[in-house]
Protein backbone atom coordinates (compact mmCIF):
# COMPACT_ATOMS: atom_id res chain seq x y z
CA UNK A 1 0.00 0.00 0.00
CA UNK A 2 2.91 2.33 0.76
CA UNK A 3 4.30 1.80 -2.76
CA UNK A 4 0.83 2.38 -4.21
CA UNK A 5 0.54 5.61 -2.21
CA UNK A 6 3.88 6.90 -3.49
CA UNK A 7 2.92 5.98 -7.07
CA UNK A 8 -0.30 8.02 -6.78
CA UNK A 9 1.77 10.94 -5.48
CA UNK A 10 4.32 10.70 -8.28
CA UNK A 11 1.76 10.24 -11.08
CA UNK A 12 -0.30 13.18 -9.82
CA UNK A 13 2.72 15.51 -9.78
CA UNK A 14 3.62 14.51 -13.34
CA UNK A 15 0.03 15.08 -14.53
CA UNK A 16 -0.09 18.51 -12.87
CA UNK A 17 3.19 19.50 -14.49
CA UNK A 18 1.84 18.57 -17.94
CA UNK A 19 -1.58 20.21 -17.52
CA UNK A 20 -2.17 23.31 -19.72
CA UNK A 21 -5.79 24.18 -19.00
CA UNK A 22 -7.97 24.77 -15.96
CA UNK A 23 -10.25 21.95 -17.07
CA UNK A 24 -7.31 19.51 -16.99
CA UNK A 25 -6.43 20.56 -13.42
CA UNK A 26 -10.05 20.05 -12.41
CA UNK A 27 -10.04 16.54 -13.90
CA UNK A 28 -6.86 15.62 -11.99
CA UNK A 29 -8.33 16.90 -8.73
CA UNK A 30 -11.41 14.71 -9.20
CA UNK A 31 -9.45 11.62 -10.28
CA UNK A 32 -7.11 11.77 -7.25
CA UNK A 33 -8.76 13.79 -4.48
CA UNK A 34 -12.44 13.44 -5.31
CA UNK A 35 -14.87 11.21 -3.43
CA UNK A 36 -14.15 8.37 -5.84
CA UNK A 37 -10.54 9.43 -6.48
CA UNK A 38 -7.61 7.05 -6.23
CA UNK A 39 -6.18 8.61 -3.03
CA UNK A 40 -9.56 8.74 -1.32
CA UNK A 41 -10.21 5.08 -2.11
CA UNK A 42 -6.79 4.13 -0.73
CA UNK A 43 -7.48 5.99 2.55
CA UNK A 44 -10.65 3.97 2.99
CA UNK A 45 -8.54 0.80 3.01
CA UNK A 46 -6.38 1.94 5.96
CA UNK A 47 -8.76 0.32 8.42
CA UNK A 48 -7.77 -3.12 7.11
CA UNK A 49 -4.11 -2.65 8.06
CA UNK A 50 -2.44 -3.61 11.38
CA UNK A 51 -2.41 -0.75 13.89
CA UNK A 52 1.32 0.07 13.70
CA UNK A 53 1.39 0.02 9.90
CA UNK A 54 -1.92 1.92 9.75
CA UNK A 55 -0.48 4.86 11.72
CA UNK A 56 2.65 5.14 9.57
CA UNK A 57 0.85 4.88 6.24
CA UNK A 58 -2.00 7.09 7.47
CA UNK A 59 0.43 9.85 8.42
CA UNK A 60 2.16 9.61 5.03
CA UNK A 61 -1.15 9.55 3.20
CA UNK A 62 -2.27 12.79 4.92
CA UNK A 63 1.04 14.43 4.05
CA UNK A 64 0.64 13.44 0.40
CA UNK A 65 -2.99 14.60 0.36
CA UNK A 66 -2.08 18.05 1.72
CA UNK A 67 0.88 18.30 -0.64
CA UNK A 68 -1.26 17.40 -3.65
CA UNK A 69 -3.98 19.88 -2.67
CA UNK A 70 -1.33 22.59 -2.48
CA UNK A 71 0.13 21.48 -5.81
CA UNK A 72 -3.32 21.57 -7.44
CA UNK A 73 -3.97 25.10 -6.19
CA UNK A 74 -0.52 26.25 -7.30
CA UNK A 75 -0.90 24.70 -10.75
CA UNK A 76 -4.33 26.28 -11.12
CA UNK A 77 -2.99 29.70 -10.08
CA UNK A 78 -0.12 29.46 -12.57
CA UNK A 79 -2.44 28.56 -15.45
CA UNK A 80 -4.82 31.42 -14.60
CA UNK A 81 -1.90 33.86 -14.39
CA UNK A 82 -0.54 32.68 -17.74
CA UNK A 83 -3.95 32.97 -19.42
CA UNK A 84 -4.41 36.46 -17.98
CA UNK A 85 -1.04 37.58 -19.35
CA UNK A 86 -1.82 36.07 -22.76
CA UNK A 87 -5.18 37.87 -22.83
CA UNK A 88 -3.54 41.16 -21.93
CA UNK A 89 -0.97 40.64 -24.64
CA UNK A 90 -3.66 39.95 -27.24
CA UNK A 91 -5.66 43.00 -26.18
CA UNK A 92 -2.69 45.31 -25.95
CA UNK A 93 -3.13 48.50 -27.95
CA UNK A 94 -0.23 49.77 -29.98
CA UNK A 95 -0.56 53.52 -29.52
CA UNK A 96 1.99 54.10 -32.30
CA UNK A 97 -0.42 52.76 -34.96
CA UNK A 98 -2.34 55.32 -37.06
CA UNK A 99 -5.98 55.75 -36.12
CA UNK A 100 -8.74 53.94 -38.01
CA UNK A 101 -11.90 55.89 -38.72
CA UNK A 102 -15.29 54.38 -38.02
CA UNK A 103 -17.21 53.45 -41.16
CA UNK A 104 -19.91 56.06 -41.71
CA UNK A 105 -23.03 55.40 -43.76
CA UNK A 106 -24.11 57.64 -46.62
CA UNK A 107 -27.44 58.77 -47.97
CA UNK A 108 -29.39 56.30 -50.09
CA UNK A 109 -28.90 56.89 -53.86
CA UNK A 110 -32.59 57.79 -54.22
CA UNK A 111 -32.25 60.37 -51.46
CA UNK A 112 -29.18 61.79 -53.18
CA UNK A 113 -31.07 62.12 -56.48
CA UNK A 114 -34.10 63.65 -54.75
CA UNK A 115 -31.91 66.20 -52.99
CA UNK A 116 -30.28 67.09 -56.30
CA UNK A 117 -33.68 67.50 -58.02
CA UNK A 118 -34.95 69.71 -55.18
CA UNK A 119 -31.76 71.79 -55.30
CA UNK A 120 -32.11 72.39 -59.05
CA UNK A 121 -35.77 73.45 -58.90
CA UNK A 122 -35.30 75.47 -55.70
CA UNK A 123 -32.78 77.61 -57.58
CA UNK A 124 -35.49 78.16 -60.22
CA UNK A 125 -37.90 79.44 -57.55
CA UNK A 126 -39.96 76.30 -56.92
CA UNK A 127 -41.28 75.59 -53.42
CA UNK A 128 -41.40 72.03 -52.03
CA UNK A 129 -44.85 70.88 -50.87
CA UNK A 130 -46.07 67.48 -49.70
CA UNK A 131 -49.41 65.72 -49.26
CA UNK A 132 -51.04 62.50 -48.03
CA UNK A 133 -50.11 59.14 -49.54
CA UNK A 134 -53.59 57.75 -48.78
CA UNK A 135 -55.70 59.94 -51.02
CA UNK A 136 -59.31 60.55 -51.98
CA UNK A 137 -60.41 59.40 -55.43
CA UNK A 138 -61.47 62.99 -56.07
CA UNK A 139 -57.96 64.41 -55.75
CA UNK A 140 -56.18 61.45 -57.35
CA UNK A 141 -58.43 61.29 -60.41
CA UNK A 142 -61.53 63.49 -60.74
CA UNK A 143 -59.93 66.88 -60.01
CA UNK A 144 -57.23 65.97 -62.53
CA UNK A 145 -59.77 65.57 -65.33
CA UNK A 146 -59.95 61.77 -64.97
CA UNK A 147 -63.64 61.04 -64.15
CA UNK A 148 -64.94 57.59 -63.22
CA UNK A 149 -64.90 55.31 -66.22
CA UNK A 150 -62.11 57.24 -67.97
CA UNK A 151 -59.73 54.82 -69.76
CA UNK A 152 -56.71 56.64 -68.28
CA UNK A 153 -57.62 55.13 -64.90
CA UNK A 154 -56.67 51.72 -66.24
CA UNK A 155 -53.13 52.98 -66.92
CA UNK A 156 -52.63 53.76 -63.24
CA UNK A 157 -53.05 50.16 -61.86
CA UNK A 158 -54.45 51.58 -58.64
CA UNK A 159 -54.43 50.14 -55.11
CA UNK A 160 -57.95 50.81 -53.75
CA UNK A 161 -58.49 51.03 -49.99
CA UNK A 162 -62.22 51.65 -50.50
CA UNK A 163 -64.39 52.81 -53.37
CA UNK A 164 -63.36 56.44 -52.86
CA UNK A 165 -59.98 56.06 -51.10
CA UNK A 166 -56.78 54.98 -52.85
CA UNK A 167 -53.04 54.84 -52.39
CA UNK A 168 -52.04 57.75 -54.58
CA UNK A 169 -50.76 56.74 -58.01
CA UNK A 170 -48.89 60.02 -58.56
CA UNK A 171 -48.14 63.17 -56.57
CA UNK A 172 -50.39 65.31 -58.80
CA UNK A 173 -53.09 65.42 -56.06
CA UNK A 174 -50.70 67.63 -54.07
CA UNK A 175 -50.83 70.13 -56.94
CA UNK A 176 -54.63 70.25 -56.75
CA UNK A 177 -54.60 70.67 -52.97
CA UNK A 178 -52.02 73.46 -53.32
CA UNK A 179 -54.13 75.33 -55.92
CA UNK A 180 -57.21 75.01 -53.68
CA UNK A 181 -55.55 76.94 -50.87
CA UNK A 182 -53.32 79.30 -52.85
CA UNK A 183 -54.03 81.83 -55.56
CA UNK A 184 -51.64 82.30 -58.50
CA UNK A 185 -48.74 82.63 -58.89
CA UNK A 186 -48.08 78.98 -57.90
CA UNK A 187 -44.64 77.47 -58.39
CA UNK A 188 -44.21 74.14 -56.55
CA UNK A 189 -42.63 70.71 -56.79
CA UNK A 190 -44.24 67.74 -55.03
CA UNK A 191 -41.91 64.84 -54.12
CA UNK A 192 -43.09 61.65 -52.45
CA UNK A 193 -43.87 57.95 -52.60
CA UNK A 194 -46.55 56.65 -54.97
CA UNK A 195 -48.11 53.21 -55.47
CA UNK A 196 -49.17 51.11 -58.46
CA UNK A 197 -49.87 47.40 -58.99
CA UNK A 198 -46.76 46.76 -61.02
CA UNK A 199 -43.50 44.89 -60.43
CA UNK A 200 -40.65 43.99 -62.79
CA UNK A 201 -37.01 45.07 -63.36
CA UNK A 202 -38.14 48.59 -64.35
CA UNK A 203 -41.32 48.94 -62.23
CA UNK A 204 -42.01 48.71 -58.51
CA UNK A 205 -45.35 48.65 -56.61
CA UNK A 206 -43.96 51.52 -54.53
CA UNK A 207 -41.72 54.14 -56.09
CA UNK A 208 -41.04 57.88 -55.85
CA UNK A 209 -42.02 60.83 -57.99
CA UNK A 210 -41.37 64.52 -58.20
CA UNK A 211 -44.08 66.50 -59.94
CA UNK A 212 -43.94 70.20 -60.65
CA UNK A 213 -46.51 72.91 -61.29
CA UNK A 214 -46.20 76.54 -62.38
CA UNK A 215 -49.36 78.64 -62.82
CA UNK A 216 -49.31 82.39 -63.45
CA UNK A 217 -50.29 84.96 -66.02
CA UNK A 218 -48.73 84.56 -69.45
CA UNK A 219 -47.10 81.13 -68.95
CA UNK A 220 -46.41 79.38 -72.26
CA UNK A 221 -45.00 76.11 -73.55
CA UNK A 222 -41.71 77.94 -74.13
CA UNK A 223 -41.44 78.44 -70.35
CA UNK A 224 -41.99 74.72 -69.86
CA UNK A 225 -39.27 73.89 -72.39
CA UNK A 226 -36.87 76.36 -70.78
CA UNK A 227 -37.35 75.07 -67.22
CA UNK A 228 -37.04 71.40 -68.17
CA UNK A 229 -34.06 72.00 -70.46
CA UNK A 230 -32.26 73.65 -67.55
CA UNK A 231 -33.17 70.67 -65.35
CA UNK A 232 -31.85 68.09 -67.84
CA UNK A 233 -28.58 69.95 -68.33
CA UNK A 234 -28.13 70.39 -64.57
CA UNK A 235 -28.87 66.73 -63.85
CA UNK A 236 -27.16 64.96 -66.76
CA UNK A 237 -24.65 67.52 -68.02
CA UNK A 238 -24.72 70.49 -70.37
CA UNK A 239 -23.84 68.37 -73.39
CA UNK A 240 -26.92 66.14 -72.96
CA UNK A 241 -29.24 66.26 -75.98
CA UNK A 242 -32.99 66.18 -75.34
CA UNK A 243 -36.18 66.24 -77.33
CA UNK A 244 -39.85 66.95 -76.60
CA UNK A 245 -42.10 64.24 -78.05
CA UNK A 246 -45.90 64.70 -78.35
CA UNK A 247 -47.88 62.60 -75.89
CA UNK A 248 -51.17 62.51 -73.98
CA UNK A 249 -52.06 63.07 -70.33
CA UNK A 250 -55.64 63.74 -69.19
CA UNK A 251 -54.69 66.79 -67.12
CA UNK A 252 -52.39 68.55 -69.63
CA UNK A 253 -52.99 69.79 -73.19
CA UNK A 254 -50.80 69.90 -75.18
CA UNK A 255 -48.66 67.19 -73.58
CA UNK A 256 -45.13 66.06 -74.23
CA UNK A 257 -42.67 63.45 -73.01
CA UNK A 258 -39.01 64.36 -72.75
CA UNK A 259 -36.31 62.03 -73.99
CA UNK A 260 -32.56 62.33 -73.58
CA UNK A 261 -29.96 60.88 -75.88
CA UNK A 262 -29.05 57.32 -74.85
CA UNK A 263 -25.95 57.45 -72.66
CA UNK A 264 -24.95 53.91 -73.74
CA UNK A 265 -24.88 54.21 -77.51
CA UNK A 266 -24.70 58.00 -77.93
CA UNK A 267 -27.87 58.01 -80.02
CA UNK A 268 -26.92 55.32 -82.54
CA UNK A 269 -29.35 52.75 -81.12
CA UNK A 270 -28.83 49.83 -78.73
CA UNK A 271 -30.78 47.34 -76.60
CA UNK A 272 -31.06 49.81 -73.70
CA UNK A 273 -32.90 52.38 -75.81
CA UNK A 274 -34.65 49.73 -77.94
CA UNK A 275 -32.77 50.93 -80.99
CA UNK A 276 -34.24 54.45 -80.90
CA UNK A 277 -31.19 56.28 -79.53
CA UNK A 278 -33.40 58.00 -76.92
CA UNK A 279 -34.45 57.35 -73.31
CA UNK A 280 -37.66 58.73 -71.81
CA UNK A 281 -37.16 60.61 -68.52
CA UNK A 282 -40.40 62.49 -67.74
CA UNK A 283 -43.83 63.65 -68.88
CA UNK A 284 -45.07 67.23 -69.09
CA UNK A 285 -47.58 69.59 -70.63
CA UNK A 286 -49.69 72.72 -70.29
CA UNK A 287 -52.34 72.39 -67.57
CA UNK A 288 -55.69 71.53 -69.15
CA UNK A 289 -58.18 74.39 -68.58
CA UNK A 290 -60.66 71.75 -67.36
CA UNK A 291 -58.50 71.28 -64.25
CA UNK A 292 -58.82 74.96 -63.31
CA UNK A 293 -62.56 74.71 -62.73
CA UNK A 294 -61.94 72.32 -59.81
CA UNK A 295 -59.79 74.90 -58.01
CA UNK A 296 -61.69 78.04 -59.00
CA UNK A 297 -59.00 79.45 -61.28
CA UNK A 298 -60.00 81.46 -64.35
CA UNK A 299 -58.41 79.85 -67.45
CA UNK A 300 -58.87 83.18 -69.26
CA UNK A 301 -56.62 84.87 -66.71
CA UNK A 302 -53.92 82.27 -65.95
CA UNK A 303 -52.05 79.49 -67.69
CA UNK A 304 -49.53 77.02 -66.44
CA UNK A 305 -47.56 73.86 -67.00
CA UNK A 306 -46.97 70.65 -65.06
CA UNK A 307 -44.40 67.89 -65.25
CA UNK A 308 -43.65 64.65 -63.46
CA UNK A 309 -40.71 62.29 -63.20
CA UNK A 310 -39.86 59.06 -61.38
CA UNK A 311 -36.89 59.49 -59.04
CA UNK A 312 -35.90 55.84 -59.58
CA UNK A 313 -35.99 56.42 -63.35
CA UNK A 314 -33.66 59.42 -63.08
CA UNK A 315 -31.31 57.49 -60.76
CA UNK A 316 -31.23 54.47 -63.09
CA UNK A 317 -30.32 56.67 -66.05
CA UNK A 318 -27.78 58.78 -64.15
CA UNK A 319 -25.98 55.80 -62.56
CA UNK A 320 -26.52 53.17 -65.29
CA UNK A 321 -28.64 50.84 -63.11
CA UNK A 322 -30.71 48.24 -64.98
CA UNK A 323 -32.98 46.88 -62.21
CA UNK A 324 -35.19 49.13 -60.07
CA UNK A 325 -35.43 46.44 -57.38
CA UNK A 326 -31.81 47.08 -56.38
CA UNK A 327 -32.94 50.29 -54.70
CA UNK A 328 -35.11 48.37 -52.23
CA UNK A 329 -33.06 45.27 -51.33
CA UNK A 330 -30.68 47.09 -48.93
CA UNK A 331 -27.70 45.18 -50.33
CA UNK A 332 -24.64 46.95 -48.90
CA UNK A 333 -22.53 45.90 -51.89
CA UNK A 334 -24.86 47.99 -54.06
CA UNK A 335 -25.35 50.90 -51.65
CA UNK A 336 -21.63 51.36 -50.92
CA UNK A 337 -21.10 52.43 -54.55
CA UNK A 338 -22.94 55.65 -53.79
Amino acid sequence: MKEELEKIHQDCQVALALAKKESEISDIRIQVLGRKGSLTQLLKRLATLPEGERKEIGRRANEIKQALETKVEEALRQIQERERKEALEREKIDVTLPGRRMAIGTRHPLTQILDEIIHIFSRLGFEVVEGPEVELDYYNFEALNIPKGHPAREMQATFFISEDVVLRTHTSPVQVRTMERKRPPVRVICPGAVYRCDSDPTHSPMFHQVEGLLVDRGITFSDLKGVLTVFVHQMFGKETKLRFRPSFFPFTEPSAEIDIECFICGGTGCSVCSGTGWLEILGSGMVDPAVYRFVDYDPEEVTGFAFGMGIERIAMLKYGINDIRLFFTNDLRFLKQF
